[in-house]
């Protein structure tokens, strides 16, 4: 890491927008002023850097947004080493972003994301020899090496509203709910909403369940004279036998993560996928008429909870000291009630799982949840 003064930095938001983007917008701008520090918005992800889209941002820029959803720079999936210019057309552009870079005159460029982010800032780094900062946020919370990701917070509490507004539909109709929640590859975001909104099922990728299991738990409570169930399935949730039938080709495709609960960022998610299979199947052993909702994006809109606000917040003030001090090529990480640089080499690139005693699942299995075991 080196040390220098940093007069001027660029800040993007890139990947899905997220409930605290602009908290954290606000927490690096407003900070970083008080150092000296100018500060340069770039729109729209790495394409606005690769296009060279940017204004300098003042104080009326960061007034007015810490409780508004969404990023007030725009967003967008793309990577500067495979930009799409048409359909099926990718090129590396990652000599036009170095470029962008320095005409702006940047000592560093902070980027606000999840776990591509962080793998596109590092190759900014490597391959362009650019000064990088990331600042984590996903409401998936799987981002390695940090306690917790804002955005996470804000989707927990509205999958859990979700939840709970399903539960007198099923008890009036006798039905069983099933309720598909987003995750990517991770079920933090299912676990925590499934816990908090009394969930008689969960079910996450951690965890290939055992179809039958789940049917025993839905016939068992109806025998018991429970009118009803809900089951909440993680979009990347897959039963025992697909999950032995894949798990080769998923190591083939990407290096093993370093630490407790970590993986390779592996193959997409067919968003409604993992809940009408696990619906077919149910009504199938079981002959219990079954719903499915899918909550899709709903969980990433919407303005951010106070309790995401102020880790964002947190996270954009902890920036800015570390560009102050000149410290460039790191992650700013929660740990613990505080925040601390990690080396962005040891996080890019890996997948923060939910390990198989974690807390929260072992209480669920205290309290009698089924988690397809």
């Amino acid at each position: 890491m080196s040390k220098q003064k940093t007069n001027c930095v660029g800040i993007l938001t890139a990947g899905g927008d997220c409930p605290g983007l602009n908290a954290a917008i606000r927490g690096v701008g407003k900070a970083a002023m008080g150092y000296g520090i100018e500060i340069i918005g770039i729109y729209d992800g790495f394409r606005g850097l690769v296009e060279n889209r940017s204004h300098v941002m003042g104080r009326d820029d960061f007034s007015g947004i810490l409780a508004t959803g969404g990023t007030v720079l725009g967003t967008s999936r793309d990577k500067p080493h495979k930009m799409r210019i048409g359909p099926g057309q990718e090129v590396d552009m990652t000599e036009a972003a170095v470029q962008n870079y320095e005409r702006l005159h940047l000592d560093c460029l902070v980027c606000l994301g999840g776990n591509g982010t962080q793998k596109n800032a590092l190759h900014l780094a490597k391959a362009g020899g650019l000064n990088v900062m990331t600042i984590p946020k996903t409401i998936d919370n799987d981002v390695i090496g940090t306690d917790i990701t804002f955005g996470y917070d804000t989707a927990v509490s509205i999958a859990t509203n979700a939840i709970d507004r399903l539960h007198s539909t099923a008890e009036s109709h006798r039905r069983v709910m099933v309720v598909e929640l987003m995750g990517h590859k991770t079920g933090w975001l299912t676990l925590g909403a499934g816990i908090a909104g009394g969930a008689d099922v969960i079910l996450i990728p951690e965890i290939p369940y055992d179809m039958e299991a789940v049917a025993e738990c839905v016939v068992s409570r109806d025998r018991r004279g429970k009118r009803f169930s809900i089951i909440a399935v993680a979009e990347g949730a897959v039963p025992k036998g697909a999950a032995m039938a894949g798990e080769g080709e998923r190591s083939k495709k990407g290096k093993k993560g370093k630490g407790d609960g970590a993986k390779a960022v592996s193959d997409e998610i067919v968003p409604g996928a993992a809940s009408a299979l696990v619906a077919a199947e149910l009504e199938r052993l079981t002959g219990i008429e079954v719903r499915v909702t899918v909550l899709g994006y709903v969980q990433r809109g919407g303005a951010p909870t106070p309790q995401d606000r102020l880790l964002a917040t947190k996270l954009g003030a902890k920036a800015a000291e570390l560009l102050a001090e000149g410290t460039y090529g790191v992650m700013v990480a929660v740990r613990g009630e505080g925040c601390e640089a990690a080396p962005l080499e040891d996080v890019a690139g890996q997948l923060k799982l939910v390990p198989e005693h974690h807390p929260l699942v072992d209480a669920a299995r205290g309290i009698g949840v089924c988690l397809g075991e």
